[in-house]
């Protein structure tokens, strides 16, 4: 317990050494601190999973902006509690300055992505997975790159990790350019094509893995890469020839300039279902008239501020009308 005399200094010193303590007990026992970014097309699940996984009993909210939560787990018995940071990206691809806010030099080596992408909106799914993973891929590369000349073992470290994911003798080895941290992709809402509901056993899946990235728990070890079920695939457990080519005729992968299978994949799934623009993918609504957001004191003093404006508005009018007519 703090002291009556302890000064701020004194309060902090004293929780970094208890925090030391704990990762240095002499047992070997370390603190796991991991941050994971959930991110994806608006209203397509990234809450949900989050308080499924924090086993929170809540009823989602939508997210506007950029959303902090955390979680603890103990491992066992008379063991510290890790503890892991979850951030959530709201507005679907409106807002993607947001993304170089919780990754940071700090802490990219502990970071994971999270990309949700709504499985009911196919025209939206593409464009969606990549301005995010674009944007989020720039800032990622930006702090490697920067880490290079401060630290170059630790950015070395970073990029060696993911092709410690792929096996050696992948088929695929010479067109893979692995994501550069930890990359999860989860197609929601994949019980709305079926006509009995597999939400709850597909969640469970999801919370499995989640829970790996963010507190270490064992990961899954099942693989499903059949097509007609809910699609399960570590990183490195899959291939080019098991996906097969494009459902598409010779004829028109012919006319089609791609430069690499992936390209191509895209022309394809673009022909399918045509894209949405970013522009129209951007949420237009204005969180300040969200009532889940209303505090009377704030909203009373906006709408005060906003006839103040609009009285300085026409005050302002006027006297250009005015100087007009001297003039």
């Amino acid at each position: 317990m703090p002291k009556p005399s302890d000064t701020l200094w004194d309060i902090a010193k004293a929780e970094v050494e208890k925090k030391e303590n704990l990762e240095g007990n002499g047992d070997g026992v370390e603190v796991w601190e991991k941050s994971l970014l959930f991110m994806g097309n608006k209203n397509g699940g990234k809450t949900t999973i989050i308080l499924r996984c924090l086993d929170r009993d809540e009823i989602p909210k939508p997210t506007l902006a950029l959303e902090y939560t955390f979680g603890r787990r103990a491992k066992g018995h008379n063991r510290p509690k890790d503890i892991a940071h979850f951030w959530e990206l709201g507005g679907g691809t409106s807002l993607l300055d947001l993304i170089r806010i919780p990754i940071t030099n700090d802490n990219i080596r502990t970071f994971a992505i999270i990309l949700v992408l709504d499985l009911s909106k196919p025209n939206e799914l593409w464009p969606t997975m990549d301005s995010l993973l674009q944007v989020t891929r720039s800032h990622v590369d930006k702090i490697i790159t920067k880490l290079g000349k401060t630290n170059p073992k630790v950015a070395t470290e970073i990029k060696q990790r993911m092709w410690n994911n792929m096996p050696k003798d992948h088929p695929d080895h010479e067109l893979i350019d692995p994501f550069p941290i930890p990359l999860v992709i989860i197609g929601s809402k994949y019980d709305i094509f079926h006509f009995t509901s597999k939400s709850e056993a597909l969640l469970l899946k999801a919370r499995v893995l989640i829970n790996h990235l963010a507190f270490g728990f064992d990961r899954s070890k099942s693989v499903s890469v059949d097509q007609n079920k809910p699609l399960f695939i570590p990183a490195g457990l899959d291939s080019l020839n098991q996906i097969g080519p494009p459902p598409a005729s010779d004829s028109d992968i012919g006319k089609l300039h791609a430069h690499t299978p992936v390209d191509l994949w895209k022309k394809i799934y673009e022909k399918t279902f045509p894209p949405k623009s970013t522009s129209d993918l951007k949420d237009v609504n204005d969180p300040a008239q969200d009532p889940q957001y209303a505090e009377y004191e704030v909203d009373a003093m906006r709408a005060q501020k906003n006839q103040e404006l609009e009285q300085y508005k026409r005050n302002a009018s006027k006297s250009w009308k005015e100087m007009e007519f001297e003039s």
